[in-house]
Formats: structure tokens, sequence, C-alpha cells
């Protein structure tokens, strides 16, 4: 009986069911704070078409982009030059699209970073100067003014017969580059309710997070409403308005929780596995296939004083090589922690740990949901 409970255990799942049983891992503890979004406080995204100009010779070649020329000529006309009908040829302009994030509650006046990208088949941006641009919103408005000079993290040297880049020269950025001209009309204090949106959302962690404030405030002032949001409501008598309330409870700790899952990227053979996936009974094989192919051509000479010549006589070896492994027993209540830490330990490659995993999964013995990037 102990000969064949060998045999059974053999194997790389062997390593895995063999290790001692791990302790149980600790729920993660954080501040409300760093697991939710208050409602109101959230950035906007803004967009721009613009000129980059002052470059060496590395801008849009003309012909090839149509909107750059427009553009220029566009440009020059509200400043008083005409160029009707004239052949500009500069190639030092490009047209690019000016991008940022409008944080929130800015004021009038305050400035912003803002991002810069090539729109045509400009080689460069160094050492371009972005004229104003309009940012617009959503809603078509213009919140922000963007100008100044482009700085880049690439670069590209080319001579007759090389070329030399570094990073990407095409795209580049202005520190404080834009004057918010428009500011959002939200008043936050001025809220009675207000709602906290999980960033992962639970529903375990949505009650805990009610529970832990209407503790902490010590009438009922939180409200989960489903698995990613809690309302909050300014309780009666409460010396402050809604921001004083959110002060107050952002820093309480809280045990967050989740469902159990596997994250699997093929392209990359990453994995990222959740403490809480258990494995039940199930018996797997794997087997391996190993292809060699080795190209060995000789070179076959003609015999002396004959009209033959010089050939190439192709030589190929090719060896299959299938490697088995005993069908082994993964005992239930077995982690996947353990599972893959005895795999590592015998050399399985990622990619085959994928496979395995997905094949465990379609028997209904992984208690995990699998997410493929």
């Amino acid at each position: 009986m102990a000969k064949l409970l060998r045999i059974v255990l053999a194997g790389w799942i062997a390593a895995a069911t063999l290790i001692a049983p791990m302790a149980p891992a600790q729920a993660a503890a954080a501040r409300i704070k760093d697991i939710v979004d208050v409602e109101g406080i959230r950035e906007n995204q803004l967009v721009g078409y613009g000129l980059v100009v002052g470059l060496d010779g590395t801008g849009d070649s003309l012909n090839n982009s149509p909107f750059t020329k427009q553009s220029l000529q566009s440009m020059l006309e509200r400043l008083g030059v005409n160029t009707a009908g004239q052949n500009v040829r500069t190639a030092n302009v490009a047209a690019v699209m000016v991008t940022a994030n409008l944080p929130p509650f800015s004021t009038q006046g305050s400035r912003m970073d803002v991002s810069v990208a090539s729109l045509g088949d400009s080689k460069s941006l160094q050492g371009g100067t972005l004229l104003v641009t309009p940012l617009l919103g959503a809603d078509g408005e213009v919140y922000a003014i963007a100008q100044g000079p482009v700085s880049i993290n690439g670069f590209k040297a080319q001579g007759d017969a090389a070329t030399i880049i570094s990073g990407v020269p095409t795209t580049g950025r202005i520190s404080s580059g834009a004057v918010i001209e428009r500011e959002i009309d939200f008043k936050l204090g001025a809220q009675s309710t207000l709602r906290l949106a999980l960033r992962n959302p639970d529903l375990t962690t949505s009650r805990r997070i009610a529970l832990a404030i209407n503790d902490f405030i010590g009438t009922p002032t939180a409200t989960p409403e489903d698995p990613s949001t809690v309302r909050l409501t300014l309780p009666r008598g409460f010396n402050g308005n809604i921001v004083d309330l959110v002060t107050d409870i952002e820093q309480l700790v809280i045990e967050t929780d989740q469902t159990a899952k596997i994250v699997i990227d093929e392209n990359s053979g990453i994995i990222v596995i959740g403490k809480d996936v258990r494995v039940s009974s199930v018996a797997v094989a794997q087997s391996n296939l190993t292809v060699t192919i080795a190209e060995n051509p000789t070179v076959v000479q003609p015999a002396p004083l004959s009209n033959g010549v010089t050939a190439v006589q192709p030589s190929t070896n090719i060896n299959a090589n299938l490697s088995n492994t005993a069908l082994a027993v993964v005992n239930e209540s077995v982690t996947l922690q353990q599972l893959v830490d005895g795999l590592n330990a015998l050399g399985i490659a990622p990619r085959d740990l994928i496979a395995i995993l997905q094949a465990i999964k379609a028997t209904g013995a992984l208690q995990a949901e699998i997410e493929v990037l």
C-alpha cells in the first residue's frame, strides 16, 4: 500500500502536495481614502489641435500633410500675412495633438501639464515650441490654453547609412504649459448626500465600509447600495459639512475582500493569482514534445580534371523527444500557491502552467475565476 501511494504521488504534482501547508493569509487592510473615489472629485480629459514651430528641419512635409499646410496658412492669415496661392515650403512646423487632464476643483489662472504628440510625418519635436492651443472638454467648451517649449525624452540622429533612435522623439511634454480659463461648477461642501465608489467592487468590502463609518459616527450615516457604491448622508446635528464628514472617515482602516481570481496574460506568460484560490481533488498528467531541427549542409567538390561544379548538398537532422509524466493526484484543499510553488521548483514553464490551470478550470476543480488579458 505504501509503495502504491509513492507511485501515485510521483511527478511534479508531488512536489506541490508535499509542501507544508502555508499559514492562512491575513486580509489586506487599507484606509477608506485609498480604496474609494469620492463623487465629484475627478479629473476631466481635455484635447486640442495645434502647431509646433521652430523645428530644425524635422517637421512635417507639407506635401504629405495637407492639414499642416492649411493650419499654417490659416494662422498666418490671422496674423495679417497673406499666403493665398503661394507655394509654402518649410520643414520647421509640425501639427500636433495636445492632451491634458484637468485636475478637480482647479481655479482660473492656475496651471497644469500638457502632453504633445505629432500628427503628421514629423521626425522629431526636439527644440520646438507649441503655439497658442485651445483645449476642449467633452462638451466642446474651452477650459484651458496651452503654449510653451516642448520637452522630449528621446532623440534621433541620422546619417547617410545609419540611424540611431532613442525613445520616441515625436512625443513630448510641457510642464505647467496650460493656463486654466474655465472652472467646473461643483460645490462639494453644499451637498447633503454623497457617493463613495469602490475602485475594486465587492459586496463584503462595501458593507464593511458602511459598518465602520456608522460605528465611528454613532448614527446611521452610510448605506451600501451595491458592490461598488456606498452612500453617505450628512447626519443631523453634525458639526460641519459633507467635506468635514469625508475628512473624518477617510482615515478609517478597512479589511478589504476580493473574489478568487487568476489573471493570465498569454502574450507575455504572466500569471497573477489571488490568495483565496483553491484546487479540488483532481488527477493531472502532462507530457512535453520537443522537436530539434539541425541543418548541416555539405560542400561537394567535383573530381579533378572534370567539368563538374562545386555544389552544396543539404543535410537535415530531425529529433523528436516526448517526455511523459505519470498521472498524479492533487488532493482536495491544496492551495494553488502550493501547487505553483511545486511546479516552479521543477522548472515548469509559465506557458505550460497556463495550459495546466485552464485545463483544471475546465474540469471544475479550480475554485476561482480565470481572466485572460
